[in-house]
Protein backbone atom coordinates (compact mmCIF):
# COMPACT_ATOMS: atom_id res chain seq x y z
CA UNK A 1 0.00 0.00 0.00
CA UNK A 2 2.57 2.43 0.71
CA UNK A 3 4.27 1.52 -2.64
CA UNK A 4 0.87 2.29 -4.63
CA UNK A 5 -0.08 5.42 -2.62
CA UNK A 6 4.29 6.63 -3.50
CA UNK A 7 3.21 5.67 -7.53
CA UNK A 8 0.12 7.38 -6.99
CA UNK A 9 1.53 10.70 -6.15
CA UNK A 10 4.27 10.24 -8.69
CA UNK A 11 1.73 10.33 -11.10
CA UNK A 12 1.60 14.24 -11.21
CA UNK A 13 3.75 15.52 -13.91
CA UNK A 14 5.38 18.45 -12.25
CA UNK A 15 6.92 15.90 -10.24
CA UNK A 16 10.72 15.13 -10.33
CA UNK A 17 12.35 12.13 -10.72
CA UNK A 18 9.30 10.43 -11.24
CA UNK A 19 10.65 7.74 -13.82
CA UNK A 20 14.01 7.25 -10.99
CA UNK A 21 11.01 6.67 -8.33
CA UNK A 22 8.85 4.21 -10.23
CA UNK A 23 11.74 2.19 -11.09
CA UNK A 24 12.71 1.79 -7.84
CA UNK A 25 9.06 0.63 -6.81
CA UNK A 26 9.34 -1.58 -9.69
CA UNK A 27 12.27 -3.29 -8.07
CA UNK A 28 10.97 -3.48 -4.21
CA UNK A 29 7.47 -4.63 -5.31
CA UNK A 30 6.05 -8.10 -6.59
CA UNK A 31 2.76 -7.71 -8.18
CA UNK A 32 3.34 -10.43 -10.43
CA UNK A 33 4.31 -13.08 -7.86
CA UNK A 34 0.87 -14.72 -8.10
CA UNK A 35 0.11 -14.73 -11.48
CA UNK A 36 -0.43 -18.10 -12.87
CA UNK A 37 -1.14 -17.92 -16.64
CA UNK A 38 -0.90 -21.38 -19.28
CA UNK A 39 -1.34 -21.96 -22.49
CA UNK A 40 -4.74 -23.55 -23.78
CA UNK A 41 -3.38 -24.11 -27.65
CA UNK A 42 -0.20 -23.66 -29.53
CA UNK A 43 3.53 -23.74 -28.63
CA UNK A 44 5.32 -20.40 -28.36
CA UNK A 45 7.92 -19.72 -31.47
CA UNK A 46 11.19 -21.57 -31.18
CA UNK A 47 12.96 -18.53 -32.64
CA UNK A 48 12.59 -14.89 -31.69
CA UNK A 49 10.33 -12.76 -33.57
CA UNK A 50 9.86 -8.86 -35.03
CA UNK A 51 6.50 -8.31 -33.15
CA UNK A 52 3.91 -10.71 -31.14
CA UNK A 53 0.26 -9.29 -31.64
CA UNK A 54 -1.70 -9.22 -28.73
CA UNK A 55 -5.45 -9.79 -28.62
CA UNK A 56 -7.01 -9.99 -24.75
CA UNK A 57 -10.85 -11.64 -25.53
CA UNK A 58 -13.67 -12.02 -22.77
CA UNK A 59 -17.15 -12.96 -22.65
CA UNK A 60 -19.75 -10.55 -24.33
CA UNK A 61 -23.35 -10.44 -23.56
CA UNK A 62 -24.51 -10.22 -27.39
CA UNK A 63 -22.06 -11.46 -30.38
CA UNK A 64 -18.30 -12.47 -29.84
CA UNK A 65 -15.81 -11.03 -32.65
CA UNK A 66 -12.70 -12.82 -31.47
CA UNK A 67 -12.56 -15.55 -34.96
CA UNK A 68 -13.49 -12.31 -36.90
CA UNK A 69 -10.58 -10.60 -35.70
CA UNK A 70 -8.23 -13.51 -36.24
CA UNK A 71 -9.58 -14.38 -39.72
CA UNK A 72 -9.13 -10.67 -40.88
CA UNK A 73 -5.47 -10.63 -39.13
CA UNK A 74 -4.48 -13.49 -40.92
CA UNK A 75 -6.14 -12.66 -44.17
CA UNK A 76 -4.80 -9.03 -44.40
CA UNK A 77 -1.09 -10.29 -43.87
CA UNK A 78 0.82 -12.58 -46.47
CA UNK A 79 2.60 -15.71 -45.59
CA UNK A 80 5.95 -13.79 -46.12
CA UNK A 81 5.07 -11.39 -43.78
CA UNK A 82 3.29 -14.45 -41.15
CA UNK A 83 6.66 -15.57 -40.31
CA UNK A 84 7.75 -12.62 -39.16
CA UNK A 85 5.14 -12.04 -36.44
CA UNK A 86 2.83 -14.23 -33.20
CA UNK A 87 -0.57 -13.92 -32.69
CA UNK A 88 -0.92 -14.16 -28.56
CA UNK A 89 -4.75 -14.30 -28.00
CA UNK A 90 -5.61 -14.00 -23.91
CA UNK A 91 -9.01 -15.78 -23.08
CA UNK A 92 -9.80 -13.59 -19.91
CA UNK A 93 -13.48 -14.64 -18.96
CA UNK A 94 -13.66 -17.58 -16.29
CA UNK A 95 -16.89 -19.20 -17.80
CA UNK A 96 -15.74 -22.51 -18.60
CA UNK A 97 -18.46 -23.29 -21.12
CA UNK A 98 -17.26 -20.46 -23.39
CA UNK A 99 -13.56 -20.89 -22.54
CA UNK A 100 -14.16 -24.61 -24.49
CA UNK A 101 -16.22 -23.25 -26.73
CA UNK A 102 -13.96 -20.42 -28.27
CA UNK A 103 -10.74 -22.90 -27.36
CA UNK A 104 -12.70 -25.48 -29.80
CA UNK A 105 -13.67 -23.01 -32.34
CA UNK A 106 -10.12 -22.07 -32.65
CA UNK A 107 -8.31 -25.15 -32.91
CA UNK A 108 -10.79 -26.07 -35.93
CA UNK A 109 -10.84 -22.82 -37.60
CA UNK A 110 -7.22 -22.20 -37.54
CA UNK A 111 -5.10 -25.32 -37.51
CA UNK A 112 -2.66 -24.76 -39.61
CA UNK A 113 -1.66 -20.84 -37.97
CA UNK A 114 -0.95 -22.89 -34.65
CA UNK A 115 0.96 -25.90 -36.02
CA UNK A 116 3.24 -23.42 -37.61
CA UNK A 117 3.69 -21.53 -34.43
CA UNK A 118 1.80 -18.62 -35.31
CA UNK A 119 -0.87 -18.86 -33.16
CA UNK A 120 -0.94 -19.23 -29.08
CA UNK A 121 -3.68 -19.32 -27.21
CA UNK A 122 -3.52 -18.12 -23.00
CA UNK A 123 -5.67 -17.93 -19.84
CA UNK A 124 -5.12 -16.73 -16.47
CA UNK A 125 -6.33 -18.23 -13.33
CA UNK A 126 -9.04 -16.25 -11.97
CA UNK A 127 -6.63 -16.24 -8.04
CA UNK A 128 -4.10 -14.27 -10.36
CA UNK A 129 -6.43 -11.24 -10.30
CA UNK A 130 -6.45 -7.86 -7.77
CA UNK A 131 -9.44 -7.18 -6.03
CA UNK A 132 -12.97 -6.33 -7.57
CA UNK A 133 -14.88 -5.44 -4.68
CA UNK A 134 -14.87 -2.22 -2.86
CA UNK A 135 -13.21 -0.04 -5.92
CA UNK A 136 -12.97 3.59 -5.92
CA UNK A 137 -15.27 5.52 -7.72
CA UNK A 138 -14.21 7.62 -10.39
CA UNK A 139 -16.13 10.73 -11.53
CA UNK A 140 -19.59 9.80 -13.13
CA UNK A 141 -18.52 6.44 -14.20
CA UNK A 142 -20.76 3.89 -12.82
CA UNK A 143 -19.47 0.93 -10.49
CA UNK A 144 -19.88 -1.85 -13.06
CA UNK A 145 -18.34 0.51 -15.81
CA UNK A 146 -15.60 0.81 -12.61
CA UNK A 147 -15.23 -3.03 -12.25
CA UNK A 148 -14.83 -3.92 -16.02
CA UNK A 149 -11.81 -1.30 -16.96
CA UNK A 150 -10.12 -2.05 -13.73
CA UNK A 151 -10.37 -5.97 -14.56
CA UNK A 152 -9.73 -4.69 -18.03
CA UNK A 153 -6.16 -3.35 -17.21
CA UNK A 154 -5.52 -6.42 -15.84
CA UNK A 155 -6.36 -8.87 -18.92
CA UNK A 156 -4.18 -6.44 -20.47
CA UNK A 157 -1.11 -7.08 -17.78
CA UNK A 158 -1.50 -10.37 -17.91
CA UNK A 159 -0.94 -10.84 -21.54
CA UNK A 160 1.49 -8.32 -21.70
CA UNK A 161 3.87 -10.29 -18.53
CA UNK A 162 3.28 -13.23 -21.18
CA UNK A 163 4.76 -11.95 -24.18
CA UNK A 164 7.64 -9.85 -22.89
CA UNK A 165 10.35 -12.42 -24.39
CA UNK A 166 8.61 -13.81 -27.92
CA UNK A 167 9.42 -10.37 -29.79
CA UNK A 168 11.12 -6.97 -30.33
CA UNK A 169 7.70 -5.11 -30.35
CA UNK A 170 4.44 -5.88 -29.39
CA UNK A 171 1.12 -4.83 -30.98
CA UNK A 172 -1.79 -4.59 -29.03
CA UNK A 173 -5.36 -4.59 -31.25
CA UNK A 174 -8.84 -5.77 -29.38
CA UNK A 175 -11.36 -8.63 -30.14
CA UNK A 176 -13.49 -6.56 -32.14
CA UNK A 177 -11.47 -5.11 -35.34
CA UNK A 178 -10.52 -5.76 -38.73
CA UNK A 179 -7.28 -5.31 -40.08
CA UNK A 180 -5.96 -2.59 -43.27
CA UNK A 181 -4.45 -5.51 -45.76
CA UNK A 182 -0.88 -5.08 -45.98
CA UNK A 183 -0.78 -3.52 -42.01
CA UNK A 184 2.34 -5.26 -41.38
CA UNK A 185 4.15 -4.33 -43.70
CA UNK A 186 3.31 -0.71 -43.39
CA UNK A 187 4.24 -1.23 -39.57
CA UNK A 188 7.50 -2.73 -40.57
CA UNK A 189 8.30 -0.03 -42.70
CA UNK A 190 7.87 2.66 -39.92
CA UNK A 191 9.74 0.81 -37.42
CA UNK A 192 13.02 0.85 -39.73
CA UNK A 193 12.16 4.53 -40.26
CA UNK A 194 11.88 4.96 -36.19
CA UNK A 195 14.67 2.96 -35.40
CA UNK A 196 16.67 5.66 -34.08
CA UNK A 197 14.26 8.29 -32.65
CA UNK A 198 13.38 7.91 -29.09
CA UNK A 199 9.29 6.76 -28.52
CA UNK A 200 7.53 4.89 -25.81
CA UNK A 201 4.48 4.04 -28.26
CA UNK A 202 3.48 4.67 -31.95
CA UNK A 203 0.38 4.59 -32.21
CA UNK A 204 -1.38 3.09 -35.46
CA UNK A 205 -5.12 3.60 -34.37
CA UNK A 206 -6.29 7.06 -32.77
CA UNK A 207 -9.24 5.32 -30.66
CA UNK A 208 -8.62 3.24 -27.36
CA UNK A 209 -6.10 1.06 -26.85
CA UNK A 210 -6.03 -0.33 -30.74
CA UNK A 211 -3.01 -0.19 -32.49
CA UNK A 212 -0.42 0.33 -30.09
CA UNK A 213 2.84 -0.60 -30.65
CA UNK A 214 5.26 -0.72 -27.71
CA UNK A 215 9.20 -1.81 -27.41
CA UNK A 216 9.19 -5.77 -25.92
CA UNK A 217 11.53 -4.38 -23.28
CA UNK A 218 9.28 -1.63 -22.21
CA UNK A 219 6.16 -4.48 -21.17
CA UNK A 220 7.36 -5.09 -17.74
CA UNK A 221 7.20 -1.25 -17.08
CA UNK A 222 3.80 -0.84 -18.38
CA UNK A 223 2.78 -4.15 -16.56
CA UNK A 224 3.59 -3.04 -13.21
CA UNK A 225 2.34 0.70 -13.83
CA UNK A 226 -1.17 -1.06 -15.08
CA UNK A 227 -1.49 -3.13 -11.91
CA UNK A 228 -0.26 -0.46 -9.65
CA UNK A 229 -3.21 1.92 -11.22
CA UNK A 230 -5.85 -0.71 -12.20
CA UNK A 231 -8.67 0.71 -10.58
CA UNK A 232 -7.90 4.39 -10.97
CA UNK A 233 -8.43 4.83 -14.79
CA UNK A 234 -9.49 3.07 -17.97
CA UNK A 235 -6.02 1.71 -19.70
CA UNK A 236 -6.05 4.31 -22.54
CA UNK A 237 -6.01 7.01 -20.07
CA UNK A 238 -3.21 5.37 -18.26
CA UNK A 239 -1.25 4.95 -21.29
CA UNK A 240 -1.20 9.14 -21.48
CA UNK A 241 0.05 9.06 -17.92
CA UNK A 242 2.82 6.37 -19.03
CA UNK A 243 4.07 8.05 -21.75
CA UNK A 244 4.47 11.10 -19.49
CA UNK A 245 6.67 8.38 -17.06
CA UNK A 246 9.05 7.60 -19.79
CA UNK A 247 9.09 10.97 -21.31
CA UNK A 248 7.42 10.82 -24.09
CA UNK A 249 6.17 14.39 -24.78
CA UNK A 250 3.62 14.11 -27.15
CA UNK A 251 1.64 10.81 -28.77
CA UNK A 252 3.05 9.34 -32.14
CA UNK A 253 0.03 8.67 -34.28
CA UNK A 254 0.28 7.45 -37.93
CA UNK A 255 -2.85 7.65 -40.24
CA UNK A 256 -5.14 6.80 -41.60
CA UNK A 257 -5.92 3.74 -39.16
CA UNK A 258 -4.48 0.04 -39.95
CA UNK A 259 -7.26 -1.03 -37.76
CA UNK A 260 -11.27 -0.70 -37.65
CA UNK A 261 -14.56 -1.49 -35.25
CA UNK A 262 -16.45 -4.37 -36.85
CA UNK A 263 -18.50 -4.37 -33.79
CA UNK A 264 -19.73 -1.89 -30.57
CA UNK A 265 -16.67 -1.37 -28.52
CA UNK A 266 -17.30 -2.90 -24.71
CA UNK A 267 -16.26 0.16 -23.20
CA UNK A 268 -17.88 2.43 -25.38
CA UNK A 269 -19.89 2.71 -28.74
CA UNK A 270 -17.81 3.95 -31.23
CA UNK A 271 -16.64 3.83 -35.27
CA UNK A 272 -12.96 4.90 -36.02
CA UNK A 273 -12.43 7.03 -38.70
CA UNK A 274 -10.97 4.38 -41.49
CA UNK A 275 -14.21 3.27 -43.63
CA UNK A 276 -14.70 7.31 -44.02
CA UNK A 277 -10.66 7.88 -45.06
CA UNK A 278 -10.82 4.87 -47.27
CA UNK A 279 -13.56 6.15 -49.15
CA UNK A 280 -11.79 9.36 -49.25
CA UNK A 281 -8.72 8.07 -50.97
CA UNK A 282 -10.22 5.79 -53.19
CA UNK A 283 -13.20 8.24 -54.46
CA UNK A 284 -11.44 9.80 -56.58
CA UNK A 285 -7.55 9.14 -57.76
CA UNK A 286 -5.38 12.00 -59.29
CA UNK A 287 -3.28 9.45 -62.04
CA UNK A 288 -1.44 12.37 -63.64
CA UNK A 289 0.28 12.43 -66.56
CA UNK A 290 2.00 9.30 -67.29
CA UNK A 291 3.93 6.33 -69.46
CA UNK A 292 3.72 2.70 -68.71
CA UNK A 293 6.58 0.21 -69.31
CA UNK A 294 6.80 -3.57 -69.00
CA UNK A 295 8.57 -6.68 -69.92
CA UNK A 296 5.08 -8.40 -69.27
CA UNK A 297 3.44 -10.26 -73.00
CA UNK A 298 0.64 -8.77 -72.96
CA UNK A 299 -2.15 -10.63 -75.01
CA UNK A 300 -3.61 -9.61 -78.58
CA UNK A 301 -1.93 -6.53 -78.42
CA UNK A 302 1.27 -5.09 -76.82
CA UNK A 303 0.86 -1.18 -78.24
CA UNK A 304 1.10 1.60 -75.87
CA UNK A 305 -2.58 1.97 -76.03
CA UNK A 306 -3.93 -1.17 -74.55
CA UNK A 307 -1.23 -1.02 -71.51
CA UNK A 308 -2.83 2.53 -70.28
CA UNK A 309 -5.79 0.49 -69.82
CA UNK A 310 -4.37 -0.42 -66.34
CA UNK A 311 -3.97 3.10 -65.95
CA UNK A 312 -6.74 4.37 -67.23
CA UNK A 313 -10.30 5.33 -64.63
CA UNK A 314 -12.47 2.99 -66.63
CA UNK A 315 -13.38 -0.63 -66.46
CA UNK A 316 -10.58 -1.33 -69.23
CA UNK A 317 -7.88 -3.72 -67.88
CA UNK A 318 -4.46 -5.64 -68.98
CA UNK A 319 -4.59 -9.49 -69.48
CA UNK A 320 -1.60 -11.86 -69.06
CA UNK A 321 -1.30 -15.27 -69.92
CA UNK A 322 1.72 -15.63 -67.80
CA UNK A 323 3.54 -13.53 -65.39
CA UNK A 324 7.46 -14.78 -64.93
CA UNK A 325 9.25 -13.94 -61.73
CA UNK A 326 10.83 -10.35 -62.25
CA UNK A 327 8.35 -9.00 -64.63
CA UNK A 328 7.44 -5.58 -63.88
CA UNK A 329 4.62 -3.08 -64.87
CA UNK A 330 5.82 0.59 -64.52
CA UNK A 331 3.87 3.72 -64.09
CA UNK A 332 7.09 6.31 -65.21
CA UNK A 333 5.19 10.18 -64.51
CA UNK A 334 5.67 12.80 -66.46
CA UNK A 335 6.11 15.17 -63.92
CA UNK A 336 7.39 13.61 -60.66
CA UNK A 337 5.05 14.36 -57.75
CA UNK A 338 4.26 13.87 -53.85
CA UNK A 339 2.31 10.72 -53.95
CA UNK A 340 0.30 10.09 -50.72
CA UNK A 341 -1.91 6.98 -51.56
CA UNK A 342 -1.22 3.81 -54.26
CA UNK A 343 -4.07 1.69 -55.06
CA UNK A 344 -3.01 -1.34 -57.18
CA UNK A 345 -6.21 -3.86 -58.22
CA UNK A 346 -5.45 -7.10 -59.88
CA UNK A 347 -7.79 -9.61 -60.86
CA UNK A 348 -11.55 -9.88 -62.32
CA UNK A 349 -13.80 -7.47 -59.96
CA UNK A 350 -16.63 -10.22 -60.80
CA UNK A 351 -15.25 -13.92 -60.43
CA UNK A 352 -12.46 -13.10 -58.15
CA UNK A 353 -9.70 -14.98 -60.61
CA UNK A 354 -6.36 -13.99 -62.12
CA UNK A 355 -4.95 -12.14 -59.35
CA UNK A 356 -1.57 -11.78 -58.77
CA UNK A 357 -0.98 -14.24 -56.53
CA UNK A 358 2.74 -13.16 -55.76
CA UNK A 359 3.72 -9.44 -56.02
CA UNK A 360 4.90 -6.36 -54.97
CA UNK A 361 4.49 -2.38 -55.19
CA UNK A 362 7.40 -0.11 -55.15
CA UNK A 363 8.00 3.69 -55.24
CA UNK A 364 10.80 4.94 -57.14
CA UNK A 365 12.63 8.63 -57.00
CA UNK A 366 14.60 10.30 -59.44
CA UNK A 367 17.92 10.76 -58.42
CA UNK A 368 20.06 11.25 -61.52
CA UNK A 369 17.41 12.75 -63.96
CA UNK A 370 17.25 9.71 -66.36
CA UNK A 371 14.82 10.04 -68.90
CA UNK A 372 12.72 6.67 -69.06
CA UNK A 373 13.42 5.08 -65.95
CA UNK A 374 14.16 5.44 -61.83
CA UNK A 375 17.17 4.00 -59.91
CA UNK A 376 15.58 4.52 -56.15
CA UNK A 377 13.22 2.39 -55.41
CA UNK A 378 12.00 1.86 -51.97
CA UNK A 379 9.21 -1.19 -51.24
CA UNK A 380 5.96 0.22 -50.40
CA UNK A 381 4.14 -3.31 -49.72
CA UNK A 382 3.12 -6.53 -50.89
CA UNK A 383 0.10 -7.58 -52.27
CA UNK A 384 -2.60 -9.06 -50.15
CA UNK A 385 -5.16 -11.15 -52.95
CA UNK A 386 -4.31 -9.53 -55.40
CA UNK A 387 -4.88 -6.09 -53.87
CA UNK A 388 -2.55 -3.25 -51.88
CA UNK A 389 -4.40 -0.08 -50.96
CA UNK A 390 -1.32 1.78 -48.90
CA UNK A 391 -0.91 5.30 -48.06
CA UNK A 392 2.52 6.68 -48.51
CA UNK A 393 4.20 6.90 -45.12
CA UNK A 394 7.21 8.60 -46.54
CA UNK A 395 5.16 11.53 -48.21
CA UNK A 396 7.24 14.20 -45.41
CA UNK A 397 10.32 13.21 -46.51
CA UNK A 398 10.17 15.67 -49.20
CA UNK A 399 11.29 13.28 -52.24
CA UNK A 400 8.91 13.26 -54.80
CA UNK A 401 7.44 10.26 -56.36
CA UNK A 402 8.93 9.43 -59.94
CA UNK A 403 7.84 5.58 -60.87
CA UNK A 404 5.42 3.34 -58.96
CA UNK A 405 6.48 -0.43 -60.34
CA UNK A 406 4.09 -3.79 -59.78
CA UNK A 407 6.94 -6.16 -59.36
CA UNK A 408 5.92 -10.14 -59.73
CA UNK A 409 7.70 -11.93 -57.14
CA UNK A 410 6.88 -15.51 -58.27
CA UNK A 411 5.65 -17.16 -61.72
CA UNK A 412 2.06 -17.73 -62.84
CA UNK A 413 0.88 -19.65 -65.24
CA UNK A 414 -3.29 -19.37 -64.29
CA UNK A 415 -3.17 -15.42 -66.59
CA UNK A 416 -3.17 -12.81 -64.99
CA UNK A 417 -5.27 -9.72 -65.02
CA UNK A 418 -3.85 -5.95 -63.96
CA UNK A 419 -7.14 -3.84 -63.40
CA UNK A 420 -6.09 -0.99 -61.87
CA UNK A 421 -3.17 1.71 -60.62
CA UNK A 422 -4.47 4.58 -58.92
CA UNK A 423 -2.56 7.42 -57.43
CA UNK A 424 -3.34 10.10 -55.47
CA UNK A 425 -0.93 13.28 -55.66
CA UNK A 426 -0.97 16.38 -53.93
Amino acid sequence: MVAWQRARMQINPGMTEHLKSFKDMQRNSEPLKNVNTQILIGVPPLEKKLLTIGISSVLRPQKSYLLDTLQSLFFASSSTEQKHFIVLVHLASPNPKWLSQITSNISTLFKPHIQARKLVVINTSGKSYLPLKNLRKRFSDSPAFVAYSSKQNMDYAFLMNFATNYSDYFLMIEDDVKCVPGFFTQIANILSAWERKFWVTLEFCPQGFVGKLFHASDLPYFVHFLLLFYQEMPCDDLLSHFLNLLRQQKRIQFSPSLFQHIGNSSLKSKLSGLKEAEENYISCPSNPAATLYTNLKITNDSSDSILMNAYSLDKNYVYVKEAKAGSYLTVLLHRPATVFHVQVLTGSESEQENHLEEGQVEIGYDSTNRVTECDDYILLGMLVNGTLNKHVLSEDSGKKVKCVRLLVTATQTSGLIVRHINLWVK
